[in-house]
Order: structure tokens, then C-alpha cells, then sequence
């Protein structure tokens, strides 16, 4: 029972969620039953105080660093995008909310979750390009510790993007996105900004 000193990383396997209640640092996912670690920490188990209807231990992750911001499904993150492929992008999670992660997390934007509509007409290369801001919720823990998140609102999508010429686009529809400088048009999955 005392494996207090188990060092874990996002996405490792804590334990069953019938033998284990998450405590902080751990999720449960939610088809699988299975009880996951959510970051980087020391694997404790808590015993149940002995009045608890709940006779399950608590498993937690105590994080090496000391309560940094970190992401959970349904988390609105601001993300950069890294690598743009056929069927996904590749993002560095940079904020949690308003708050700046201390830790490196990884986000993918999977086909599928770029948007509420039309989805099979998504062309990734006219959704994101490498350096754009995205604004996103984060769905669950994916594959390969990285975070699958989604862009598929309104409010979601490229909230910030440098053109070709280096200047910093406006945003002139849900799909495009004009250079100030030369006027050219990018395509992107452009995020509404306020109401």
C-alpha cells in the first residue's frame, strides 16, 4: 500500500477508480474507470479516515513543482501551435486560463475537433499554422502525454497570428484573417473575440 514515493507522469496509470478515489494531481477517466496522473509529482496514497462512508484510499500527485496551473477537460487553455499535419496539429500549452503553466504541457488538435460544423471539410493547413495563439478547452488526456483539446466554438480558435510579413493579422471573418501590411488573406479557424 505504500508506494509513497513512486515518481509519475501525466497520463500514468494510478490505479482502478473502484479501489481508488483521485485526489489532487489525478483524474478519473471517464470511460475506462482508471484513475490517471495529470502531471509531473510523487504518487501518494492517502488512507480514508476511518468515519468516511467512502473506504477507498485516496491516491494524489504531489508535484515537484509546487502548485502550478494544471490542465484538466474542460480547462480553457492558450496554446501556440508547433506543427500543422493532414489530420491534427501539434500546441504548447502556455496558459490555464489567465494563469502561465510552469510546466511544459503538449496539446493536440485533433481533425475532428476543430469545429461544431462542416467537419468533414476541414482542411487543417486553412485552420492553424505554426506560431498561431489558439484559444482552446481542453477534451481529456490523450495519447503520448499530450492533451487532446478542441476548438469546436465560437470563441475557440486562433486568437492571435503573424502574417508572412511578420505583422500581427486582423481578423475578418470565422475563416480569414487579413496582414494590415499587404493585405493578403490567410485562412484560419478564427476565435470571436467578446460578445
Amino acid at each position: 500500500m505504500g508506494e509513497d514515493s513512486e515518481w509519475v507522469s501525466p497520463g500514468e496509470v494510478l490505479g482502478k477508480a473502484s479501489k481508488f478515489k483521485a485526489g489532487r494531481g489525478a483524474y478519473v477517466s471517464p470511460d475506462n474507470l482508471t484513475v490517471y496522473a495529470s502531471l509531473t509529482g510523487l504518487r501518494r496514497i492517502i488512507s480514508p479516515p476511518p468515519d468516511s462512508p467512502d473506504q477507498r484510499p485516496t491516491v494524489e500527485v504531489t508535484g515537484h513543482k509546487a502548485h502550478g496551473a494544471i490542465p484538466e477537460p474542460g480547462s480553457i487553455v492558450i496554446a501556440r501551435v508547433t506543427k500543422v499535419m493532414a489530420r491534427m496539429a501539434s500546441a504548447d500549452i502556455m496558459c490555464l486560463g489567465t494563469k502561465s503553466v510552469r510546466e511544459k504541457f503538449t496539446g493536440i488538435i485533433r481533425l475532428q475537433d476543430v469545429r461544431a460544423t462542416e467537419i468533414d471539410k476541414v482542411d487543417m493547413h486553412m485552420s492553424f499554422h505554426p506560431g498561431d495563439i489558439v484559444r482552446a478547452v481542453v477534451l481529456s488526456l490523450g495519447d503520448a502525454r499530450a492533451y487532446y483539446l478542441s476548438t469546436a466554438k465560437n470563441e475557440l480558435g486562433v486568437i492571435s497570428a503573424q502574417s508572412a510579413a511578420g505583422a500581427t493579422m486582423v481578423p475578418i471573418s470565422w475563416t480569414e484573417m487579413q496582414c494590415p501590411l499587404t493585405g493578403q488573406i490567410e485562412h484560419r479557424k478564427v476565435a470571436k473575440v467578446g460578445g
